[in-house]
């Protein structure tokens, strides 16, 4: 190692290290770093998906609330006919005959929470006007579900 060393009015000792002795950042540490860093990232990517797989989740099941919500108020403003709402079974299609409310919600339904051509969308309404129960069927495995979902409302009008 070099050093100068200085007497009293040259001020304190200094020391100069060549360049062979200085060392930098190693080729090693260099890659454990990137390879912690690409775990970290890994581990965000995987929540990110898990959150929005969550979040699509929650969106069908409160699309679902709404449409359920959509055909009871209808059935509110039309209690005269309100009998003529039940669906006798589950519909996976809008009906041909029927309420005609009935088909454009079983319709609004399919838009909001199925796909085109889906058949796993479904609903029910029975027992109305008195007490009724409205029954809607989804698929939740495009959200990272266990597979078919179900909502059931009970409302008397």
């Amino acid at each position: 190692m070099l050093s100068r060393t200085g007497g009293a009015a040259c001020g304190p000792r200094r020391e100069y290290r060549s360049r062979a002795s200085v060392r930098g950042v190693g080729l090693i540490e260099v890659m454990v770093s990137v390879l912690v860093l690409a775990v970290g990232l890994l581990g965000v990517a995987a929540m990110q998906s898990v959150a929005l797989r969550g979040g699509q989740s929650s969106l069908e099941s409160t699309q679902a609330v709404i449409q359920t919500n959509a055909i009871l108020e209808a059935m509110r403003v039309n209690r005269a006919t309100a009998d003529g709402f039940n669906t006798g079974g589950m519909l996976c299609e809008a009906p041909s005959v029927g309420h005609p409310i009935v088909q454009v919600w079983i319709g609004d339904l399919k838009n909001s929470i199925g796909t085109d051509g889906d058949e796993t969308t479904c609903a029910q309404i029975a027992g109305c006007p008195e007490a009724c129960v409205i029954t809607v069927r989804w698929d939740d495995s495009r959200a990272g579900g266990q597979g078919g979902r179900e909502l059931v409302t009970a409302a008397q009008l």
